[in-house]
């Protein structure tokens, strides 16, 4: 299974300015989180990349893509109808192909050689089989994230056969439906933002935008759970973390993520340390 295309999803109406942020990236170099985020998918070889934005709005993403914007493809979502419905409008992008799915006001930091995606990317390709990324959530973070319940693949560390998926579970629910052995107790396995999906995915997103019509509420985690009951499909826990842009200090904390693991880490260590000094002796 060969993945070379990807759909980075920016128009939800929480989502739509983070991605045209500033940030310095490791190697000290101010970036758009957007450009950030593609050289993440080209790290994992993948090279055809399709944007799916708001009307209007292909102007700002094809400035913050920087270097890389003749590379990508821009396909607008007309109304707000779901993260499923964005998906499903770059269907004609993606054709009968398997393909890589990322939320632009997501930022990955690898633990690793290689990028969170390019991990990702490997493992989908070396099972042949639609894989999401996941990673170990306190349950007070439920409200933010789908998660996903399942049973570590024998002989297999960190990889999960997905048995069901809820959308922003109750701790009640995640408690009933979404254990899985291993994990810290009040620890799930919420996404990561980050999949390898195969084309059936989008016949499952098709169907239900027939059945929602002009309502919308087209959810991605639906068709996946769906896609658990009829094929092959995994959870894999990256070498890596995710740092979600959208969430209190989440900005912050992906800068201060990139700046400790670059270059100038030293520095900005020091200017951490002065800075505590300071409120400290206050």
């Amino acid at each position: 299974m060969q993945i070379s295309k990807a759909i980075i999803t920016a128009a939800g109406q929480t989502q739509r300015t983070l991605p045209l942020q500033t940030l310095v990236d490791r190697d000290g170099t101010p970036k758009a989180a957007l450009a950030i985020l593609i050289e993440e998918v080209i790290r994992a070889g993948v090279e055809e990349i399709c944007v799916v934005v708001c009307p209007g709005e292909e102007s700002n993403y094809r400035a913050a893509a920087g270097r890389h914007a003749s590379r990508l493809h821009f396909i607008e979502q007309p109304s707000p109808l779901g993260y499923g419905h964005a998906v499903w409008c770059a269907r004609e992008f993606i054709g009968a192909k398997p393909f890589l799915l990322l939320v632009s006001d997501h930022l990955y930091l690898s633990r690793s050689a290689k990028g969170c995606a390019q991990q990702l990317v490997e493992i989908a390709q070396a099972e042949k089989c639609a894989v999401s990324a996941v990673q170990s959530t306190h349950e007070s973070k439920l409200p933010y994230y789908g998660a996903v319940g399942g049973r570590l693949v024998h002989g297999r560390q960190r990889l999960y056969q997905v048995e069901s998926v809820i959308e922003k579970p109750t701790p009640t629910e995640a408690e009933q439906r979404l254990i899985v052995p291993g994990l810290r107790a009040a620890h799930y396995l919420c996404f990561f933002g980050m999949h390898v999906l195969t084309p059936a995915v989008m016949e499952l997103l098709g169907e239900a935008v027939q059945q929602a019509g002009a309502r919308g509420g087209v959810q991605l985690t639906s068709a996946l759970a769906k896609l658990a009951e009829r094929q092959r499909y995994l959870a894999c826990e990256l070498e890596g973390r995710r740092f979600d842009l959208g969430a209190s200090y989440g900005l912050l904390t992906a800068q201060l993520a990139l700046a400790l693991d670059g270059k100038d880490r030293a520095e900005v260590l020091a200017g951490l340390v002065e800075l505590l000094a300071a409120r400290s002796g206050n």
